[in-house]
C-alpha cells in the first residue's frame, strides 16, 4: 500500500513583483514589515551572514528558498481595515521580483502537486483494479490487512519521526554545520537502517501476532490467508524505511521531485503485478491457503518489488546534491535531542495504532474493511495533491522560521497554508458528497466489485466533509514538530483516538454490515474535525494570535459557496439520471460525474468570485500566465 498519509503528502503564493516589498533571498533573513512610514528594510550587515547552498542540478525542482513578505496593519486601523488589509496579504499573481524574482511557494508546490497527483491516481488506479479482479470479500479484506501491516511497523519503528521531525531536524544541521550536516546525516542513516533491519526480521517471525491484532475471531475474514500475505509483504518495511530517508534529506535541500516521483515508480510495478495476477488461470484459494499458491507469491512479492523500486530510484537523486553515501558510526549529541523528539512521535504512532487496531477490528468482522480503506483513498486523494503539496512545500519554509524564532512567519505561513488548502478542498468535499454515488458506480460497478458499489457510494458522501479537518489538522502537527515539540501532537492524538474508540466500539453490535462501514466512514472523519479544535487551541496557546479573522473569512465564503456549488452538483446528478432509462450502472455514474463535476465546480468558484475570496487570486493569475504562454 503505497504509504500518503499517511501516507503520505507538498499552492502558489506568489512572490513579491514589482513595488512589493522586495525579495527577501533566504529563510534567515528578517521579514520585512510595512508600517504607518512605508516599508523598512532591515540593512544587510544586520542580516546575519547567509550560508552558502548547492544549486540542485538542472531539471530538477527545487522550492524556492524566498519567503512569503508579511504585511502588519499600521497602528491606528481600526478591525475592517484590518481584515481587509489581511485579506490581501500575499495574494498577488504569480511573478517574480524586478531583475529575476523565482519560483514562489505556489508554482514549487503545484510542481509536486502533478507528481502527486500521477501518484494518487496511480495508486487508486490498481486498488480498483484489485477490486475489479477479486472483489471486496474475504481475499481483499486479508490482503488489506496485511499490506496495512508494513506501514503500521514502519511507523512504529521510525516512520513516524522520519515524516514529521526529521525536517527540521535535518534543517537545523545544515544551517549551523560546516560541512552542510552531511556528517549528521551520514550518522543518522546508518543508525536508522540497522534499526530497520532488525525490526523488519522481528516483525517477519512475528506475522501470526501482528495479524492477530487487526483481525477479530468470530468474523468472516480469514486471518490465515492475512498472514500468508504478511510473511511476503512484511520485508516492505526496510524499503519504506529507506525510501522515507532519502526523501527527507532531499526535502531538507529543498529538491522535492524525486521523492514525489518515487511513488509512481511504485505503482507501475504494482499495476504490472496485477496484470500478471489476472493472467494467471484459477483463483487465489482461501480454504486452504497455500504459500505455494502462484496467486499469492505474484500479488505479495510484486507488490513488495513495488516498495523496492520506490526506495532505490531516488538514490541517484541523492548523489547527484553531492552528498556521499557510506557507513558512519559514533554519536552526535544532537542525536539526544532526536530522540526525545522520536521518543514522542514513536507514543504517537503508538496511540494511533490503538484506534486502527480497534477500527480494524469492528471492520474486518462486518467485512467492510477493505471498502473503508477504498473510501478513506479516495478522500485522501485531494488531499495528497494540493493540502499535502502545500505542507511539504511550506515545511522547511517552517522549520527555518522556527529555528530563528520567528513565530511571526511561523504564524503566517501557516494561516497561508490553511487558507489555500481551504479554497481548494473545501469545494471538493462540497461536489464530492454529491458524486459519492456516481463516483462508486464509474469505478466499481463491473467485475466483481459491481455488487458493492452502491456501498461505497453513500459511504463516500457520508465522510466527505472530514478532507478539510484532515489537512489543516496535519499541517497543525508540522507546525508543532518545526517549534521542536512532539509532544503536543501526542496529545491531540490522544484526544482523537479516545473520541475515535468511544464511537467504533458501539459499532461491533451493528448487525448490518452496511451500516458499520457508514458508521467507520463518519467516525474517521469526525475525529479530524476533533483533532482540528483541539489543536486550535493548543496552538494559540503557544503562539498567540493566529489570524482567526482572515481565516474564518475565507472559511465562510468558502462554506456558503461549496454547500451551493454541491446542492447544483446534486439537481445535475438528478437529472442526468432521470434522462438515462433503465438501472444506474457504469455509464450513469460516468455521466453524472462529468456533467456533475464542471457544473458542480463552475458554480462553486464562480459564486466564490463573487464572494470576494481573495485567495483565488495567485491561482487565477499562475492559469492566466499559462494560457498566455500557450
Amino acid at each position: 500500500m503505497n504509504r500518503d498519509s499517511d501516507a503520505e503528502a507538498r499552492r502558489n503564493p506568489a512572490g513579491p513583483g514589482p513595488g512589493a516589498n522586495g525579495p527577501v533571498d533566504d529563510l534567515t533573513r528578517p521579514i520585512p514589515r510595512v508600517g504607518p512610514g512605508g516599508p523598512s528594510r532591515v540593512p544587510v550587515e544586520e542580516r546575519g551572514t547567509v550560508p552558502h547552498r548547492a544549486a540542485p542540478p538542472p531539471g530538477w525542482h527545487a522550492a524556492e528558498t524566498q519567503p512569503i513578505p508579511a504585511v502588519l496593519p499600521a497602528p491606528g486601523l481600526d478591525q475592517a481595515a484590518e481584515l481587509a488589509e489581511e485579506q490581501t496579504r500575499v495574494l498577488r499573481p504569480a511573478g517574480g521580483a524586478p531583475g529575476g524574482g523565482g519560483k514562489s511557494l505556489l508554482r514549487a508546490s503545484g510542481s509536486m502537486a502533478i507528481a502527486t497527483l500521477i501518484s494518487r491516481i496511480t495508486g487508486f488506479g490498481w486498488k480498483v483494479m484489485l477490486a475489479l479482479v477479486i472483489g471486496f470479500g474475504v481475499q481483499n479484506d486479508s490482503f488489506t490487512v496485511a499490506n496495512n501491516l508494513p506501514n503500521s511497523v514502519f511507523e512504529l519503528l521510525i516512520g513516524g519521526v522520519l515524516t514529521s521531525v526529521i525536517v527540521p531536524v535535518l534543517v537545523r544541521a545544515q544551517k549551523s554545520d560546516a560541512d552542510g550536516g552531511e556528517a549528521y546525516i551520514q550518522r543518522l542513516l546508518s543508525l536508522s537502517i540497522v534499526l530497520l533491519v532488525v525490526g523488519t526480521a522481528l516483525a517477519v517471525v512475528a506475522a501470526p501476532v501482528l495479524v492477530w491484532l487487526y483481525v477479530r475471531d468470530g468474523g468472516a475474514a480469514s486471518p490465515e490467508l492475512a498472514t500468508a500475505f504478511a510473511y511476503l509483504l512484511l520485508p516492505q518495511i526496510l524499503f519504506y524505511g529507506i525510501s522515507a530517508l532519502m526523501s527527507a534529506i532531499l526535502q531538507a535541500k529543498q529538491i522535492f521531485s524525486p521523492p514525489a516521483w518515487a511513488p509512481v515508480v511504485n505503482n507501475l510495478v504494482v499495476i504490472a503485478t496485477i496484470c500478471a495476477y489476472y493472467a494467471l488461470p484459477g483463483e487465489l484459494t482461501v480454504n486452504p491457503v497455500r504459500m505455494t499458491d502462484s496467486h499469492l507469491l505474484v500479488l505479495g512479492i510484486g507488490v513488495t518489488l513495488g516498495v523496492v523500486a520506490q526506495a532505490f530510484i531516488q538514490v541517484p537523486a541523492l548523489r547527484r546534491t553531492g552528498f556521499r553515501l557510506r557507513w558512519r558510526w559514533g554519536w552526535d549529541s544532537r542525536l539526544n535531542e532526536f530522540g526525545g523528539l522520536a521518543l514522542w512521535m514513536l507514543a504517537y504512532v503508538g496511540v494511533s495504532q490503538i484506534g486502527l487496531m480497534v477500527m480494524s477490528g469492528v471492520g474486518t468482522r462486518a467485512v467492510v474493511w477493505s471498502m473503508y480503506n477504498y473510501v478513506w483513498m479516495l478522500l485522501q486523494l485531494p488531499y495528497g495533491v494540493i493540502g499535502f503539496s502545500v505542507m511539504t512545500a511550506i515545511l522547511p519554509r517552517m522549520s527555518g522560521a522556527a529555528a530563528d524564532h520567528d513565530y511571526p512567519k511561523v504564524v503566517s505561513d501557516l494561516s497561508l497554508g490553511n487558507r489555500l488548502s481551504t479554497v481548494t478542498l473545501l469545494p471538493i468535499s462540497g461536489v464530492m458528497s454529491a458524486l459519492g454515488l456516481p463516483l462508486a458506480l464509474a469505478l466499481f460497478s463491473v467485475g466483481k466489485s459491481s455488487g458493492d458499489a452502491d456501498q461505497i457510494g453513500v459511504a463516500l458522501a457520508v465522510s466527505a466533509f472530514g478532507v478539510l479537518p484532515y489537512a489543516i489538522t496535519m499541517m497543525q502537527m508540522r507546525v508543532f514538530y518545526a517549534l521542536k515539540d512532539a509532544r503536543t501532537p501526542t496529545l491531540i492524538m490522544v484526544v482523537m483516538t479516545i473520541a475515535k474508540i468511544a464511537m467504533a466500539l458501539p459499532c461491533g453490535l451493528i448487525e448490518d454490515p452496511e451500516m458499520v462501514l457508514y458508521a467507520l466512514v463518519f467516525i474517521n472523519s469526525f475525529s479530524f474535525v476533533i483533532g482540528w479544535l483541539v489543536g486550535e487551541i493548543w496552538l494559540r496557546h503557544r503562539l498567540g494570535r493566529l489570524e482567526g479573522r482572515v481565516f474564518l473569512a475565507t472559511f465562510g465564503k468558502t462554506l456558503l459557496a461549496s454547500v451551493l456549488g454541491g446542492l447544483g452538483t446534486w439537481g445535475v446528478v438528478l437529472g442526468v439520471d432521470a434522462l438515462i432509462p433503465g438501472p444506474a450502472g457504469s455509464g450513469t455514474g460516468w455521466s453524472q460525474l462529468v456533467a456533475g463535476s464542471v457544473i458542480g465546480f463552475a458554480l462553486t468558484f464562480g459564486l466564490m468570485m463573487l464572494l470576494r475570496v481573495r485567495e483565488l487570486e495567485p491561482a487565477i493569475g499562475r492559469l492566466t500566465a499559462l494560457l498566455r504562454r500557450r
